[in-house]
């Protein structure tokens, strides 16, 4: 981690009052589904945002969901989490993804795309997953925020659209840049947040699960699938797709699951 960025994160604010309520429901092992709808409808902006996220067509609900016990009870506890804390943390950030190409409305598709892709694809066989992987999926991505905002203060940004450009990997070209990588910004940001160790390692190692703790790689492999399968610029292609593949066949991941979800996203 280099000192400039590590300096940007320690000066973040701690988070609102609100995220620390949900923290405290989801992580107490005798709270209810109503202990978090409650907490949820305390506040009305809040709510607003889970409601526009849970009816975004990418979901594929025939129905408007108009209320968080309902939202809570199609998606679960741990998915309503991971919208309530990607609005929550994206609001503590002044978003210019200049640098990576990308506007501010791509930047929040992107996140979306990648989460409703994880949860039909897991949402049958690896369920028990989804508590860490709905934030992760939401969330995995902020660091490119702090990361813009250092090639932008270093007046690098052509240097650095040239490196992507010639590296075609939006990894390494932000380590020969910046020194650091979105995965290791963005767990860095959540460990100062105090968020759950199993979060902070999935979000570390999802370009190398294999460093990922036993008890996380799983977690990790797929999180590292779905951020292949939706690159930066939010589009699915047949080359994403294959690489895709060729990971879950190395990682003996669920194929006929991906399949059905990439059928039903595309």
């Amino acid at each position: 981690m280099t000192e400039e960025i590590l300096k940007k994160i320690k000066q973040l604010p701690p988070l609102p009052e609100s995220a620390m309520q949900i923290e405290a429901v989801y992580q107490n092992p005798d709270s209810t589904f109503n202990d978090m709808v409650k907490i949820l409808e305390k506040d009305p902006l809040l709510t607003a945002d889970i409601l526009k996220a849970a009816n975004s067509p990418l979901y594929g609900f025939s129905r408007e969901i108009n209320a968080i016990s309902q939202a809570v009870g199609l998606f679960g506890m741990g998915t309503v989490r991971g919208f309530a804390l990607a609005s929550i943390v994206k609001k503590s950030f002044t978003l210019d993804l200049s640098p990576y190409g990308i506007s501010n409305e791509m930047f929040s598709q992107l996140s979306k795309k990648q989460h409703a892709l994880m949860t039909a694809w897991c949402i049958r066989k690896e369920n028990r997953l989804l508590g860490v992987l709905s934030p992760a999926a939401f969330l995995v991505e902020i660091g490119k925020v702090l990361i813009a905002q250092q090639i932008i203060a270093d007046e690098r940004v052509e240097e650095f659209k040239d490196a992507l450009a010639e590296l075609d990997d939006v990894e390494a070209a932000e380590r020969e840049i910046v020194g650091v990588d979105t995965p290791e910004v963005s767990a860095t940001i959540f460990a100062q947040w105090k968020f759950e160790e199993g979060l902070v390692d999935v979000i570390r190692n999802c370009q190398n699960p294999d460093q990922a703790e036993d008890e996380d790689k799983r977690a990790a492999q797929i999180l590292n699938v779905v951020r292949v399968t939706v690159p930066i610029n939010g589009k699915v292609t047949p080359e994403s797709i294959q690489k895709a593949k060729e990971l879950i066949e190395a990682y003996g991941l669920d194929m006929p699951s991906f399949e059905k979800a990439i059928e039903a996203f595309e």
